[in-house]
């Protein structure tokens, strides 16, 4: 898997890349399976247009599987724990939503874009999986649960914006 690293006007500043197992299940049998390069501080892998509201997490597979229940909400993998700490903030911002990972280096990274935000003007609320991440809630828990976990950690407002209904 092969992403762009952009600034806020779209720039490419580096790439991500990601080598995955043959059978489609998990990163592939390599010693580092995960790579970057290029300015990344600051820039993300972005999915959809910001506009007053944006989620940003560290990895990509977090952010998409955030996607498959809110595919409207613009959105940002920023890499790491740390780069997610020192995203660039979008001017229009005015609400950020944290995908935060369930360890340390995740809670870090909260409570400095918490500052950060706050420093701003800029609404920030934590978003909290189950399990370790967004993306393990998804592939172990399904796309109903995580709905109910979404739901009630959402601005009222975004919730009839954002979150896609259920489906039978």
């Amino acid at each position: 898997m092969i992403a762009a690293v952009t600034d806020l006007e779209d720039r490419v500043t580096g790439v991500h890349r990601t080598w995955l197992a043959r059978d489609g299940r998990g990163k592939a049998p390599v010693e580092i399976p995960r790579r970057a390069m290029g300015d990344l501080l600051g820039h993300a892998v972005r999915f959809g247009t910001v506009s007053d509201v944006l989620a940003a997490g560290e990895g990509i597979e977090t952010v998409l599987s955030l996607r498959e229940i809110m595919p409207d909400l613009p959105l940002a993998a920023c890499l790491s724990s740390a780069h997610l700490a020192a995203m660039t903030f979008p001017p229009a911002l005015r609400r950020l939503y944290v995908l935060r990972d369930d360890d340390p280096a995740g809670d870090h990274a909260v409570t400095t874009l918490l500052a950060r935000t706050q420093e701003a003007g800029i609404e920030c609320l934590v978003l909290s999986p189950r399990l370790a991440d967004f993306n393990d809630d998804l592939r172990y828990l399904g796309r109903g649960a995580m709905r109910a976990i979404l739901h009630p950690q959402l601005a009222p407002q975004d919730v009839a914006r954002f979150l896609q209904p259920v489906t039978p």
